[in-house]
């Protein structure tokens, strides 16, 4: 820009003008300058705009309020109030419309269509209405209103009567109103009113009209029907009805529970009250049903009110209970019904706890089974249970039953259980352990024994009293033994369960502990004997914990005596050696020189070869697929310790824990 022209630019202050607005022109100045060149003078201190950019510049300099944003809506009807009495064929009255205005200026409020409007009133003022936009109904009337601000419209109104198949009835159309509030009054009584689209709030009658207020949903419309009540000489006939009674009671030690199931069938009149006869010393708790209001029990007969005249069929149950002897003869109380023309039904009498029914004595009944007399006594399942259903004929026919009940005294029977368990041991000083676990079960319900050997053990065979089974396998990897079943009220006998399994642990050096790890079973085990072969050159002895040391002692329990293996001489016997088993028979204890002898191997061959025999001859005949489990013989060998515990519970691993030492370090020398 040339600097002559930005000397000679002069600002003269005005007043009022703010600083960033006179900077404004300046640089407007200077950019039309610039576009103009220097071919046009002007007079020093003068800057020559266009108008529309002043009026821009100067609406920045003083920037007016906004105008306030207009309402949503012009005018709203907030709620409709109809005050309406029915006469021939037009319903008249008023009708009160309130209205918020919301605009300052003339607004339109339409009227709800279908209304026969006969003057409209604002203010106590008459108001005209003028035709609005025009639908398929035809044109709809509006009124104007100029002010803003709440306003009350008063309308003179008709509405047509219809009639239809006796019924007459009155629509009041829909409007877009919160709250639509009506108020008909009919000049007549003893009529039924029916209300659609609203909800009926206030019904009466007096001795010359019958009135109704009701509240209509807004957007929908409200109609009121209404016919004549029709007389129903139902209620002044003869109560004629017929009944079903199911009675169920349970015989306790202690009391008798009475549960009764009633089912009313009503054939001509209205039944208000229903009457059953009750027994004496029977005390009624409870009745319960849809239709019943109330109910009481005096002088050996129970009323029952219902809500409203019965005239069809209603259903009720009724509970109770009464003083009967524990055992012996017992008279079973009966209910009756009263004022039936005919009773059906029946009586089932169940024995609670260890009893049985000895006898039987009833009239009037007829043996029957717990099918017949419906769900609530079919769902019975106790096996001391007697069922009887209703002779029929007349309903005064005499009805009783007598019953003879032995109680017995309950004894606890044995379901299952592990009386002893005993596990010999060998381990070696590599880690290896060798374990047979044999198990002395009783068993009256029991299909298998779950057994879960420690983890990492491997199987290497099962017995079940002495013959090889091939075990199951549950999901969790436990081994299922099938075991034997005694008989239903017989005394389980003692039978044997053998498992032997080879684990691997850590290599034993010069000192340390050792954790035995044993079986866990799904069932109580009353004792245990633990019997543990060791190392020759190692000292052992048994940390405190569910094992104690003991004296080595046979097992108690027959089925595990004598034993299948030979054991050590004793409990910490440092030279103890245990005998060798062939084929499951105990061999007496051998000598060096005995193992030498011609007649001893001659022997031992011949078992072995009777062993093989019959394993093949097991395999064969199954014709099972994989290879059925073998007895395996225990190597008992080496110094022993014995150990014992009680009371071993289900699921529960025992473990006992061994302190270990080699002999020659321990000695130094």
């Amino acid at each position: 820009m040339p600097a002559r022209i930005a000397a000679a630019f002069t600002l003269k202050k005005r007043p009022g003008l703010p600083l960033f607005c006179a900077c404004l022109l300046a640089l407007l100045f200077i950019s039309a300058a610039s576009s103009m060149g220097q071919t046009a003078a002007h007079s020093p201190g003068w800057v020559v705009l266009p108008v529309d950019e002043y009026r821009n510049l100067h609406a920045r300099a003083y920037p007016i309020e906004r105008d306030p944003e207009p309402p949503p809506v012009e005018a709203t009807l907030t709620r409709v109030d109809y005050d309406l009495r029915i006469e021939g064929e037009l319903a008249s009255g008023r009708a009160s419309l309130t209205v918020d205005v919301l605009k300052d200026g003339w607004v339109r409020v339409p009227i709800p269509a279908g209304l026969l409007v006969r003057e409209a009133r604002l203010d106590g003022k008459l108001v005209s209405l003028v035709p609005g936009a025009s639908s398929k109904a035809g044109s709809q009337l509006s009124a104007l209103l100029s002010h803003a601000g709440r306003a009350l419209l008063l309308l003179d109104i008709a509405i047509p009567v219809a009639s239809a198949t006796g019924e007459e009835s009155i629509t009041l159309p829909s409007t877009a109103s919160g709250v639509t509030r009506a108020s008909v009054q009919l000049p007549r009584q003893g009529v039924d009113v029916r209300l659609t689209g609203g909800l009926l709030s206030e019904k009466s009658e007096s001795a010359s009209e019958s009135k109704w207020i009701a509240y209509g949903r807004g957007n929908e419309p409200l109609t009121f029907a209404w016919r004549r009540k029709t007389e129903d000489h139902r209620v002044t006939q003869p109560l004629r009805m017929r009944g079903s009674l199911t009675q169920l009671l349970g015989l306790g030690e202690d009391s008798t529970s009475i549960n009764a199931e009633v089912n009313l069938e009503v054939t001509q009149g209205a039944a208000r009250v229903a009457r059953i006869q009750i027994p004496d010393k029977v005390t009624i708790n409870q009745v319960l049903g849809a239709m019943v209001a109330d109910w009481e029990a005096k002088d050996n007969e129970l009323s029952v009110t219902f809500l409203e005249p019965l005239e069809q069929t209603a259903r009720f149950v009724v509970t109770g209970e009464t003083r009967s002897p524990r055992e012996g003869e017992i008279d079973i109380p009966l209910l009756r019904l009263l004022n039936v023309e005919r009773e059906t039904g029946g009586v089932a009498v169940e024995v609670l706890g260890a009893a049985e029914i000895k006898d039987l004595k009833f009239e009037g009944l007829e043996s029957a089974d717990a099918t017949d007399l419906g769900e609530m006594v079919s769902n019975r399942q106790s096996p001391s249970l007697a069922a009887f259903r209703f002779r029929s004929g007349d309903s005064n026919l005499t009805r009783s039953l007598s019953l003879n009940i032995a109680r017995y005294t309950p004894q606890a029977v044995l379901m299952a259980n592990v009386s002893e368990a005993r596990y010999q041991v060998l381990i070696s000083n590599e880690g290896k352990t060798l374990v047979q676990a044999r198990y002395a079960v009783q068993n009256n319900q029991r299909n298998f024994l779950k057994i879960t050997l420690p983890a990492g053990a491997t199987l290497w065979s099962a017995s079940l009293a002495g013959k090889a089974v091939r075990p199951g396998q549950s999901p969790d990897g436990s081994l299922l033994l099938p075991l034997d079943k005694a008989r239903a009220g017989e005394e389980a006998p003692e039978f044997a369960v053998e498992v032997v399994y080879l684990s691997r642990g850590t290599v034993w050096n010069d000192k340390g502990q050792f954790k035995v790890a044993l079986p866990a079973l799904d069932l109580p085990v009353s004792r245990t004997g633990l019997l543990v072969y060791h190392p020759l050159l190692f000292k052992v002895s048994p940390e405190p914990g569910a094992f104690r040391m003991e004296p080595y002692s046979n097992p108690i329990s027959s089925a595990l005596s004598p034993p299948a293996i030979g054991y050590g001489i004793g409990a910490g016997s440092a030279g103890g050696v245990g005998a060798g088993v062939v084929a499951g028979l105990t061999a007496p204890p051998l000598s060096d020189a005995d193992a030498k002898d011609e007649t001893k191997s001659k022997r031992s061959q011949a078992a072995t070869q009777v062993l093989l025999d019959k394993f093949r001859a097991d395999s064969l005949a199954g014709k099972r697929a994989g290879i059925l489990p073998i007895r395996v013989s225990f190597p008992a060998f080496g110094p022993s310790l014995y150990l014992v515990s009680e009371l071993t519970g289900e699921n529960q691993t025992p473990s006992a824990e061994l302190t270990y030492q080699h002999e020659k370090k321990a000695g130094g020398k």
